[in-house]
Order: C-alpha cells, then sequence, then structure tokens
C-alpha cells in the first residue's frame, strides 16, 4: 500500500499522511493535519489543522474538517480536531476546531450528510448519523447511535442521548434524554425510538422494558421526580431502564 497524491493536491510540509491515504485533484492538506491509513479526500475537500483524523475516514467533494471555530471571543492558544476511523462526511460537511486550547472531538462510524455542521467544541461518540442539513452548535454533546433528521439543530451545550431520535427540523434548546423521540419547534419528547433500539440490535424484552418505563415517566401528568420514584423495582433491575434514570437524574 502506498500513498495516492494528485499532481494538483496541497500538502503542508508539516503534515503526516500515513499508508494508503489518497488526496484527490484540489484537495488540501494543511499545517500540523494527521490523516491515517486508508483515509480518502475527493476533490476540492480540505482539512486543516491542528487536527488529528484516523483510519478509513472518507470526505467528500467540498467538506472542510478543521477550520477555526466561528467564535468572536476565540483568542489564545488554537484549538484542535480529533476524528476517530471511518467517519464519513458528505459534500460541504463543516466541522470546526476546538476554541482556546480545547477540543472538538468525533468518535468512529459517524455520518455526516450533506450540509451537516458541528461547531467549536462539540464532542460526538460513535454510530451518530446527522442527515442534510443539520446543525449542532458549539459546545453541544451527543452520545452513541443516536440520529439526526434533516435540518434540526442544537443550542449551544445541549446534550443528546445514546439512541435517541432528533426528527426533521426539530430545534433543541434542551437536553433530549436517551432513546426517546423528539419533534418540533421547541422541540418535546414524543415517543420512545423503539426503531432505533431495534436496529442497535436490543433484545425484545429490554425494548419492552423501556416502553414500560417510559409510559411511567413521561406519559403521566405526575412529576417526574415522583414517577421515577414509583418505579417498580423489577424495571429498575433492567440495565438499559438504569442508564436512561441515570441520565434524568
Amino acid at each position: 500500500m502506498s500513498t495516492k497524491v494528485h499532481p494538483t493536491a496541497i500538502v503542508h510540509p508539516e503534515s503526516t499522511l500515513e499508508d494508503d491515504v489518497e488526496l484527490g485533484p484540489y484537495a488540501v492538506v494543511g499545517a500540523r493535519v494527521h490523516l491515517g491509513r486508508g483515509t480518502r479526500l475527493s476533490s476540492h475537500a480540505i482539512v486543516e489543522g491542528p487536527t488529528r483524523l484516523g483510519e478509513g475516514n472518507v470526505l467528500f467533494p467540498f467538506a472542510v474538517v478543521g477550520s477555526v471555530a466561528q467564535d468572536k471571543r476565540h483568542a489564545g492558544a488554537p484549538g484542535t480536531l480529533e476524528v476517530g476511523d471511518f467517519n464519513v462526511f458528505r459534500e460541504h460537511v463543516t466541522i470546526h476546531r476546538g476554541t482556546s486550547g480545547r477540543a472538538t472531538r468525533i468518535g468512529h462510524h459517524n455520518l455526516f450528510m450533506a450540509g451537516a455542521h458541528a461547531a467549536h467544541d462539540t464532542v460526538l461518540g460513535s454510530h451518530i448519523v446527522l442527515a442534510n442539513g443539520v446543525q449542532l452548535a458549539g459546545h453541544s454533546w451527543v452520545d452513541d447511535y443516536a440520529t439526526f433528521g434533516g435540518l434540526s439543530g442544537l443550542a449551544q451545550f445541549v446534550h443528546v442521548g445514546e439512541s435517541a431520535f432528533v426528527a426533521a427540523g426539530a430545534m433543541c434548546e434542551r437536553n433530549v434524554p436517551p432513546f426517546v423521540v423528539v419533534q418540533g419547534d421547541r422541540a418535546r419528547i414524543r415517543a420512545l425510538n423503539k426503531v432505533g433500539l431495534q436496529r442497535r440490535g436490543l433484545p425484545d424484552s429490554d425494548i419492552t422494558a423501556l416502553s414500560k418505563a417510559y409510559a411511567a415517566i413521561f406519559g403521566t401528568s405526575r412529576p417526574r421526580a415522583q414517577a421515577i420514584a414509583d418505579l417498580p423495582d423489577d424495571l429498575r433491575s433492567n440495565p438499559w431502564v438504569a442508564r436512561l434514570l441515570a441520565a434524568l437524574s
């Protein structure tokens, strides 16, 4: 295996390319960029540094990864971007570095569809899907297996829990618990994300337990704290229900 760099690509001398990296026509690799084994930049894709990409990442045309933060207060040491393995950044995706010595962090096996944006200091887990035009504001935090419908968005410092589904067009200004569907402007909890849980491979028994817990906690007009306190022990003992309760505590 060897690195393939198109004659029109631009590679800064302070960058590092591992084996089997491929750079297409007019791709740009800036200073202090590390591209892991098997990473591929299509034509006109750009990576700016300080940025580190792991193995097998793919950038489609006009994706821009590692740009400086869009923050008027940004000053001091440059922030960084840390990306794991096997992520896909489709056309016109933009990912910004952290601010003033902080890092934007992205895990593994994520899909950023066309026009999606993750701002400075965001933290994303793994197996996340952002559909076209999704906008994540600075300092937002997304856990594993979350899915976003097109044109949805998060406000600053919002946390989306694991296996949550943010419906198309939803505008989230509050934290989103794990395992639920949120929809609307402003987004509100609508249902348990059964489809997402099935696709993740949860057994029916665990989905049933989560359904019962969801109905008891969110399907009532009682105060949430009281509804949680009254959950029966057989539900509390389920590990997935325990994860939901921990996120709500």
